[in-house]
């Protein structure tokens, strides 16, 4: 019996048995491959940690690096509960609010928000709940105790109920939800407390007055460390995420027709469109909520730069209503074309391809001009020009496929215009957007105007001048207002 190392076996230790027949018969050491396997668990298991922690810190890291302002934010809510815990730390102040102090801190978690808009909308909403409540409260203990301990559970408890029943019923009503909703919470809350602890506490005015007086320093400090340290404005807010919509939308109008038209190598199907651009449209379909929320919260804000007292913020709606009731069209464009089997003639394609990419570079033109408008804030002086230039280009489409049967039957192909349907849906898809998107210039014009967007007071140059004069020979073919009047003309 020898015990040998067997270099194959990966250096683990073995016993060999000489038998009389002189065959050899091999043990493994089981104690070497159980800590072999066990190392190899905890190194797969420290990498696949190391690699999840990484993966997170990645992730996180570029949510702090496509938008700043959420790290500043974050900072902003640690810096305002930083300076209300003064309270709680410095005696003076605490022997002034008394035990009462812990409702400041509530107050900074609670209405601290990412806006101004936001901030100011749930600090005003909760100083006046709970004012009111509190006042409200006052009134029905003061009744209370003078109906005599037999009645005074039942006052207290009937009032809570028809209060409650009252406000809750209160957040229905539309108005009341889109504004008041928070403090109805907080109404709620602020007058079930005091109400119900009154019957066990004798100084509740002096309970009542610590609470108000803590709850006011909190909103206080989360006032001004929200207006004084880089402010996010909810109307700032919803004015690029208006202006990049349109531009989002102008380049899926231009990414689905080019994707059209364009012809792969094997001059059958066309390529589908960019991801990118081609659904640019969905961000303008979901973005009701985000643009119903920010506008609710910028009628809070005070007058900042551009946006003064009484800014019309509820156009901003409606010049989102505008583009979504295009971009559905465009929706419908998009899934027309990825949806299609049957395979246009290639000549007619190439017939009009022209005129429909023409006419879609004219459409994002005129979406651009209008969001180039928007974030300049100035009066969209040559939008005017672009929508006649829009309007052109759909009546040489409209000519084009007018044209097109005499064409067909001379070559003897009119049999081909069957197999055309589905780029005759495009044309009539492609001019329904030019259409909706007058809407949409129609929307922005009165965004400009309630606004006071500034004008554009520097001479045109040279190129606008002849572009103008271009303008001024189409006016002789299209009556003036043609442009929100303009007849059309289904293929």
């Amino acid at each position: 019996m020898a015990a040998a190392k067997d270099g194959q076996n990966g250096g683990a230790m073995e016993w060999r048995v000489t038998v009389p027949e002189g065959a050899s018969v091999t043990v493994e050491h089981e104690d070497g491959g159980r800590a072999a396997r066990a190392w190899a668990w905890l190194v797969s298991c420290m990498g696949a940690l190391v690699s999840r922690v990484s993966g997170f810190t990645r992730r996180v890291w570029k949510i702090g690096a496509d938008d700043p302002r959420r790290a500043v934010h974050s900072v902003k809510v640690g810096l305002a509960l930083a300076l209300v815990s003064v309270f709680y730390y410095t005696r003076p102040l605490y022997d002034g609010v008394g035990g009462a102090a812990m409702w400041a801190v509530m107050t900074v978690v609670v209405v601290f928000e990412y806006t101004v808009g936001g901030c100011v909308y749930k600090g005003f909403n909760r100083a006046t709940a709970t004012v009111s409540a509190g006042a409200v409260a006052l009134g029905v203990h003061w009744i209370a105790t003078k109906s005599g301990d037999k009645f005074e559970p039942v006052v207290r408890s009937g009032s809570v109920f028809l209060l409650a029943a009252a406000a809750t019923f209160s957040r229905f009503i539309p108005t009341v939800k889109a504004r008041f909703d928070y403090g109805v919470t907080i109404f709620i809350l602020t007058y079930s407390l005091v109400a119900v602890s009154g019957y066990r506490v004798d100084a509740l005015v002096a309970m009542a007055q610590q609470r108000v007086s803590t709850i006011g320093i909190g909103i206080f400090i989360c006032l001004v460390v929200c207006l004084l340290v880089c402010p996010i404005w909810a109307g700032q807010e919803l004015h690029r995420l208006t202006a990049r919509n349109m531009d989002k939308l102008a380049g899926a109008v231009e990414a689905c027709v080019e994707g059209y038209f364009a012809q792969s190598p094997d001059k059958r199907q066309a390529p589908p469109p960019s991801a990118t651009k081609a659904e640019g449209y969905k961000c303008v379909l979901n973005s009701k909520a985000s643009e119903d929320s920010q506008a609710n919260l910028a009628r809070w804000e005070p007058p900042h730069g551009r946006f003064a007292f009484r800014h019309p913020y509820g156009q901003y709606k409606n010049v989102g209503a505008a583009m979504r009731h295009c971009a559905y069209c465009v929706e419908a464009l998009s899934g027309c074309i990825l949806s299609a089997e049957a395979q246009t003639p290639e000549r007619v394609k190439r017939h009009l391809a022209d005129a429909c990419t023409r006419v879609a570079t004219r459409c994002a033109a005129v979406l651009r001009e209008a969001s180039s408008s928007i974030t300049a804030m100035t009066a969209p002086r040559s939008l005017d020009f672009t929508v006649a230039e829009m309007n052109t280009a759909v009546q040489e489409l409209q000519s084009e496929v007018r044209a097109l049967p005499s064409k067909l039957v001379e070559e003897e192909e009119s049999a081909q215009l069957m197999d055309a349907v589905q780029l005759f849906t495009v044309i009539s898809l492609l001019i329904e957007v030019s259409t909706r998107i007058e809407g949409v210039v129609d929307a922005v014009d009165t965004l400009a105007t309630l606004a006071a967007f500034k004008s554009v007071d520097d001479e045109m140059p040279a190129e606008a001048d002849a572009k103008l004069q271009t303008v001024s020979d189409l006016d002789s073919i299209e009556p003036e207002g043609a442009r929100t009047t303009k007849n059309h003309e289904q293929v």
